[in-house]
């Protein structure tokens, strides 16, 4: 079994080391993104750990191509229809998108945001006590990290709410499926919660007439793509006062420049894309049990539909 991995010399360990150990009955090469090399051998499995023009000139014929994170985007935009994609499910990233938006959420029930703008204007008052059964929190995306998500905040006490674009299930969770049920999902929530991918039908979803759905005062916490929210339409909405703030790990255009709006806005709480990391070690042992799997003939999860994109 021959696998190659797309990564830049730079960052080739700890990927290489891990997947020698964990998958030693294979050979292993590296695919330095941007280059072709002639006569390379054809790998039965390719791990596209890092965006690569080149790679699908090289490598046309893999059984199927990995992902090493959730996201695939970068992996999609060169990568033959006709070649099976797997992402990560997971693989450690669930419990730290949970922390995350937990303290997101216990912040904005606290009021910390508004204390702490008090805090730059020197101005002392006192603001009434809320709980999170006060609050409406909303959940965009119900898979493995937003269903868990969704439970976490039902479980501290909030009134949740999911959206998904299929029907999901789960307890404590008043759950909404496809278009039609959007603007139901969204009315008078206190907090939304993005955990969406990035696909042609998720592009834009949290606009200006979305956002407005939302309860006046109300708080965006973004951790799934940038381009699921209209920045501009956040911006206006925050300085107008229909909302309250933002947390925000995810941009449209990343890293974000030093002259972006959001770095001005004392409601807005930026963090640099790290709500979810990679967690290697348990990535490479997800990927190595599914390439025995398939190399079985099994089924395995994760498997992108390349059209919708996720």
């Amino acid at each position: 079994m021959h696998l190659v991995l797309s990564l830049p010399e730079a960052e080739a360990s700890p990927w290489m080391d891990l997947f020698a150990r964990a998958v030693p009955e294979a050979t292993l090469a590296r695919h330095e993104p941007g280059e072709t090399r002639n006569g390379a051998a054809r790998a039965d499995y390719v791990i596209a750990a890092y965006p690569s023009k080149t790679l699908f000139i090289e490598q046309q014929t893999p059984k199927a191509v990995f992902t090493v994170s959730a996201g695939v985007g970068h992996v999609l935009r060169d990568m033959p229809r006709h070649l099976t994609l797997i992402r990560v499910e997971d693989a450690g990233m669930a419990p730290q998108m949970v922390r995350y938006a937990l303290t997101a959420a216990m912040r904005f029930v606290q009021r910390l945001d508004i204390y702490r703008m008090q805090q730059h204007a020197r101005q002392w008052e006192q603001h009434a006590p809320r709980n999170p059964a006060q609050i409406t929190a909303g959940v965009m995306g119900l898979g493995v990290i937003g269903g868990a998500i969704a439970r976490a905040l039902a479980a501290q006490g909030f009134v949740v709410r999911g959206y998904a674009s299929t029907t999901k299930t789960i307890h404590g969770v008043a759950c909404f499926a496809q278009r039609h049920d959007f603007t139901q999902f969204l009315d008078g929530l206190d907090l939304v919660v993005n955990v969406l991918p990035a696909t042609a039908g998720t592009k834009g979803l949290l606009d200006r007439a979305a956002l407005m759905q939302l309860r006046d005062g109300a708080h965006v916490v973004n951790i799934g793509r940038g381009s699921v929210l209209v920045e501009d339409d956040l911006l206006a909405l925050i300085d107008s006062g229909k909302l309250s703030g933002a947390t925000l790990d995810v941009f449209s255009e990343e890293p974000l420049p030093p002259g972006h709006a959001f770095w001005s806005r004392p409601q807005i709480t930026l963090t640099p894309h790290v709500a979810g990391l990679t967690v290697p070690d348990e990535t490479v042992a997800q990927i190595a049990d599914k390439i025995r799997a398939l190399e079985r003939g099994e089924a395995v999860s994760g498997v992108v539909d390349v059209e919708r994109g996720y």
